[in-house]
């Protein structure tokens, strides 16, 4: 997938193994974002399953003149309601100084592909209510949902 939003342009492509130092940098920044600590334990268990054929997580890279700048984490999952299956993005970020390059619309056009491809019905995901700048490109991309969500804690 390319994409050219006034600067370079913009490849999205699947999550390799030499990705490892650059798709951190990039994890990293997205845990800065939300305030997450910086616990390697985190970063070998999702590093192990982008890298691992059978685990249901993948991942995207977006690349500029070939430098990465963009990561999205993304899974299949069932849609019992509607008989259908769909993608979820669990998280994606693009580094600060390539916002507005066209890198986050790239990813989820690329999202929006493999969801295609793979006959999912929607791509759908979450955000923080305060994360103005990115609700503006999903806004442009995407319709806003009128679901609330829950989070529920193990049993103790």
């Amino acid at each position: 997938m390319s994409e050219t939003d006034g600067g370079g342009s913009v490849v999205v492509r699947d999550v390799t193994a030499g990705d490892r130092d650059a798709w951190a940098d990039l994890y990293r920044g997205y845990r800065d974002f939300y305030g997450k600590p910086h616990d390697e334990r985190v970063y070998t268990t999702v590093w192990g399953w982008l890298a691992d054929p059978d685990h249901q997580t993948r991942g995207l890279i977006a690349e500029i003149d070939g430098t990465p700048v963009g990561v999205a984490h993304y899974r299949a999952y069932a849609r019992p309601i509607m008989g259908d299956s769909g993608i979820y993005l669990d998280d994606l970020f693009t580094a600060a100084d390539a916002r507005g390059t066209g890198a986050g619309t790239a990813i989820l056009h690329r999202l929006a592909e493999i969801a295609r491809d793979e006959g999912a019905s929607l791509v759908r995901w979450i955000t923080d209510e305060q994360n103005t700048t990115a609700r503006s490109l999903y806004d442009r991309v995407a319709q806003q949902t009128p679901w609330v969500t829950y989070d529920l804690r193990p049993a103790e």
